[in-house]
């Protein structure tokens, strides 16, 4: 029987998610990437890639359950920033499932728990209830999110992301003492070499007042990184180049999670324009450019870069990574 034009996208029920085939010019140019650069995306159940990424329009409950193996298997995404864990901590089992579904040289950005990143406790909206006790606790940190993220993905595991919501505005006049409780946390977590060897572990934050020089000192002195989260609420991208440039040399982590043209607040108006996500709706050539030169800079000197682009950067993560990855190569065969 013929399938009707009003028939819903692919489930569970059908043929498991297939991946796109890709076309030759996007094989070439993911052969053309260094081995230590991982481009990504923030989670991968869109089904507006239908045709980029997946051979056809799926659920966003099958893609969600079952489209991490048709992701990997795009050219240009070696990593991809799990953020489900920052709402509810991941089992290892979880973690193990997921390590399952892509290949040996995957590796994968994964967040903490905002029990841990987050100074205050919220509800479904978003609102702050009360202040977070156990906001950078390390005990927490470690059993809640470093060690259940190692036993499940083991080599696979690339960049543990800390990731400090935005505090209280009467908080900022206590970042000193925070960056203090920061360093302890980082302090505490176990070594990782004989069981994750390229791991990095990242600190992102979203008040610019944490960028000064004991918020470095402390990621300095515990062997973190910056995560460089480019975001309307942070400083563009050329002014967060000194903390970079200071903690040098090491691992390159960056989030592009937002246009600076939606400000602040933005997402829900990025997902309203942008959606389904299946075209550049705001190229941010400048930004795109500048990004390029830091990746192919670290890359060069032998140093791992992990970077994942949201839908809401420009549009559509999988065109964003391609100009992205197309930029790098022409920085990288200069």
């Amino acid at each position: 029987m013929q399938k009707s034009l009003f028939s819903e996208p692919a489930d569970a029920e059908s043929e498991p998610v297939k991946a796109a085939p890709p076309d030759a010019a996007l094989v070439e140019l993911a052969a053309g990437l260094p081995n230590n650069l991982y481009f990504g995306s923030s989670s991968w159940n869109y089904p507006g890639w239908a045709g980029l990424v997946w051979a056809q329009e799926y659920s966003k409950r099958m893609l969600a359950g079952e489209g991490l193996a048709a992701y990997a298997a795009y050219p240009l995404f070696r990593t991809v920033s799990v953020d489900r864990g920052f709402y509810r901590p991941l089992s290892v089992t979880q973690y193990a499932r997921y390590a399952a579904q892509v290949p040996e040289t995957f590796r994968f950005v994964v967040k903490a728990p905002s029990q841990v990143t987050d100074a205050l406790v919220r509800d479904s909206s978003g609102r702050g209830k009360q202040i977070n006790a156990d906001f950078l606790d390390p005990e927490l940190a470690v059993r809640d999110f470093v060690e259940p993220a190692l036993a499940g993905l083991g080599h696979k595991l690339g960049a543990l992301v800390f990731q400090i919501s935005p505090l209280p505005q009467a908080w900022l006049s206590r970042i000193p003492e925070l960056i203090s409780r920061l360093h302890s946390m980082l302090a505490a977590l176990p070594d990782f070499q004989g069981r994750a060897p390229d791991v990095a572990v990242a600190v992102e934050v979203r008040d610019p007042q944490w960028l000064g020089p004991d918020f470095i000192a402390a990621l300095r002195d515990t062997k973190a990184t910056y995560c460089m989260a480019l975001h309307a609420k942070m400083p563009r991208i050329v002014d967060q180049l000194p903390i970079l440039r200071a903690l040098w040399p090491g691992p390159l982590v960056c989030r592009w999670n937002l246009n600076p043209l939606h400000g602040a607040f933005g997402y829900e108006k990025a997902r309203r324009e942008y959606a389904p996500y299946n075209r550049l709706v705001d190229p941010d050539v400048e930004t795109r450019a500048a990004l390029a030169r830091v990746i192919a800079g670290t890359v060069g000197a032998g140093q791992n870069a992990y970077v994942t682009l949201s839908n809401k950067a420009e549009g559509s993560a999988p065109l964003s990574v391609r100009a992205l990855a197309s930029a790098v190569v022409d920085l990288t065969s200069e």
